[in-house]
């Protein structure tokens, strides 16, 4: 689906474009210091096979773009450049994962968005408040498409660590163990997914940036660095969300094993007041005739205050040791 196609120049917009045939544009294609900034959403093989012949697009990075589920990278096609970028977003309280391929040349950018219900409205109307800047060519595109991906990392970063730290006060809680744990492990497997979408973009932006860069992106290099100082950062927050979680796991499955350990001694505890009352009895009930006060009057009663007594004993005894 077409979301948006415009064509610019000098850094200004010429049109808004909204062709029924994509070859509409190569007019606009042979102006000088001219690029077309298309924008397609779940497009399929039907719908990138006329701008792949229009802007004669490598077919594998076609094949990658239409079939999805890519690790974040960079590549080179002669001048062109292919980047996959993943979208992470926070929908009903779990992370949703999406992709945005990006085909860029010397005079267009084409992003081909999928699986996310984000947007790039604001990078458009961003890059075109600045001309200036926009005049830099298609590479500022890409830079500011990168920017926005990376900047809405940054909200997901801090609902993990508020997720973090509400479970963490709540560790020591006696009965909050095991709704712990599941909470833990979910909220490690979404940290997971965000780190995957982070350190791949980390290595894809070190080409992009000092030494030998792509030509394309030759005057926008220190524009990519600071993404991926941006990006640093992230990743910096991810490991150390990933350090605390793994200490806040192993503190639960402690607290958990203590818990077990307190009930162990409450049911030895327990095992052994009547043990000693089943002794008794057991003694007491032998059927010989030479029992000791078998025909006493007080017999009976003193051999229960006997059990009652030792049993007494050893509740209080358990209870000092805070076995009960």
């Amino acid at each position: 689906m077409l979301i948006n196609c415009a064509a610019y120049q000098h850094g200004k917009k010429l049109a808004d474009l909204a062709p029924d045939r994509p070859q509409d544009l190569s007019s606009y294609l042979e102006l000088p210091d001219c690029f077309v900034w298309v924008a397609l959403r779940d497009a399929d093989a039907a719908e990138l096979d006329p701008y792949r012949r229009l802007f004669n697009l490598h077919q594998l990075a076609v094949e990658d773009a239409t079939h999805g589920h890519q690790r974040p990278k960079v590549e080179e096609y002669g001048e062109d450049l292919f980047a996959v970028m993943h979208l992470v977003d926070w929908v009903g309280g779990d992370l949703s994962l999406g992709e945005v391929a990006v085909f860029v040349g010397p005079n267009y950018v084409l992003s081909v968005r999928s699986g996310s219900k984000l947007h790039f409205l604001g990078v458009r109307e961003r890059c075109e408040r600045e001309p200036e800047l926009l005049a830099h060519g298609p590479s500022f595109v890409l830079y500011a498409l990168m920017d926005a991906v990376v900047d809405r990392y940054f909200p997901i970063v801090d609902l993990l660590e508020s997720e973090l730290e509400e479970i963490e006060q709540s560790i020591f809680v006696r009965g909050a163990q095991l709704d712990n744990i599941q909470r833990l492990y979910e909220l490690k497997r979404r940290l997971m997914l965000l780190r995957r979408a982070v350190a791949p973009m980390l290595e894809m932006l070190s080409k992009l940036h000092g030494g030998r860069t792509p030509p394309i992106c030759a005057r926008t290099g220190d524009y990519f660095r600071d993404v991926a100082d941006h990006l640093a950062r992230i990743e910096s927050a991810i490991e150390s969300v990933r350090d605390t979680l793994g200490t806040a796991i192993q503190a639960n499955l402690s607290m958990v094993a203590i818990e077990d350990s307190n009930v162990t001694k409450r049911l030895a505890a327990w095992a052994g007041i009547f043990a000693a009352a089943t002794a008794f009895a057991g003694i007491w009930g032998m059927n010989f005739e030479q029992m000791p006060e078998l025909k006493w009057v007080w017999g009976y009663p003193a051999a229960l205050g006997t059990i009652v007594s030792v049993c007494g004993l050893l509740w209080w005894r358990f209870k000092k040791a805070g076995w009960l």
